[in-house]
């Protein structure tokens, strides 16, 4: 999961090589905590959160049979 969140975020940055996935687990539970240059921010985000929430559709989607479930977080 976590190259499918770096290969989608790489292709919407204006400066790919700034862009970070970090994976930990709590719980039940993968949090992948994705990093970008901060003139990208909105970019990844989108408006109103869009492309941030189509992201994380992506992710949850690619997991339905996982027993695990997987979080996506921009910082």
């Amino acid at each position: 999961m976590r190259e499918l969140v770096e290969y989608i975020a790489k292709n919407l940055v204006d400066q790919p090589d700034a862009v970070r996935v970090t994976e930990r687990e709590e719980d039940n539970a993968f949090i992948l905590e994705l990093t970008v240059a901060p003139d990208d921010m909105g970019k990844v985000i989108g408006k109103q959160g869009r492309i941030a929430k189509a992201i994380r559709t992506v992710v949850k989607a690619a997991t339905t049979k996982s027993p695990k479930k997987y979080i996506v977080e921009i910082i």
